[in-house]
């Protein structure tokens, strides 16, 4: 393999980039499309803290400095809160377009600083992996939440929530709610800081939708899913037939998660 194509395809992974020809020609033939940003999330699979250890300097060092010479805003870094054995890393970067994306692809392999300040990651040896596995998925911004917004900085924890569809069908119905139905809105009015909601166009457990919120501590998580489990616009939303969750959502899952020193969200 050449060695610019192992570069890439560590930044991008693989499966995005076989399909990034198709996307690039969808996104010509849709003006909303242009007007949304793309995310990629990935989570790393690590076996010790030596490993941890490595993918965060290599994070730290030159992966965002490198995707922040080339245009992206915002790589959120995120540790799990109450991790089950060796903590998972969680990644969140925002890039302007399907052409940014594809553009980064072919380009930062060229980044010399990004190999010097990488090589320890980019080069780890099949008998010390810098992780164990990588998994990764591609967003698409809702139209009623075009941009990430990054939250204030200072201490709080984040909820990555994901919602999974028995069907595309309902996985669309599903996002319908929060475009054109005012679902988004409600999280907006009652303070969870929301910083992006995606539709997962390229990854694991399609159909689903992926968004993310932000609290002081648990206490203020609990409060504020509290008053919107009993928000009057939510039940009005709720109460119609074909919005009803158990049509709609077959899973729900829910990562608390900390920002590193580091993290740009």
């Amino acid at each position: 393999m050449k060695r610019r194509s192992f570069v890439k395809s560590t930044i991008i992974g693989g499966a995005a980039a076989t399909v990034l020809p198709a996307l690039s020609n969808a996104k010509s033939m849709d003006n909303k499309t242009a007007e949304t940003e793309f995310y990629e999330l990935r989570v790393y699979n690590l076996k010790d803290e030596a490993q941890q250890k490595l993918v965060e300097d290599y994070l730290k060092n030159a992966a965002i400095p490198a995707l922040n010479r080339l245009g992206v805003k915002h790589v959120g870094v995120f540790t799990e809160m109450k991790p089950a054995g060796q903590t998972k890393i969680f990644t969140l970067t925002a890039y302007n377009s399907l052409d940014h994306f594809s553009k980064i692809a072919d380009n930062i392999g060229n980044d010399a600083e990004f190999k010097a300040k990488g090589a320890a990651y980019l080069n780890a040896p099949a008998t010390q992996p810098a992780y164990e596995r990588i998994e990764s998925s591609l967003l698409k911004a809702f139209t009623h939440f075009p941009t990430l917004t990054p939250p204030e900085k200072k201490p709080r924890i984040f909820e990555l929530r994901q919602y999974q569809s028995a069907s595309e069908a309902a996985g669309k119905k599903k996002i319908e709610m929060f475009n054109d139905k005012g679902e988004i809105d409600i999280f907006k009015r009652l303070g969870f800081n929301p910083v992006f909601w995606g539709e997962t166009i390229i990854g694991p457990q399609r159909p689903n939708l992926t968004y993310m919120v932000t609290f002081t501590d648990l206490a203020d998580k609990d409060s504020h899913w509290k008053d919107f489990g009993g928000d009057t616009q939510w039940h009005e939303i709720s109460a119609v037939p074909d919005y009803a969750d158990a049509l709609l959502v077959n899973k729900i899952t829910s990562t608390i998660l900390v920002p590193t020193a580091y993290s740009q969200i």
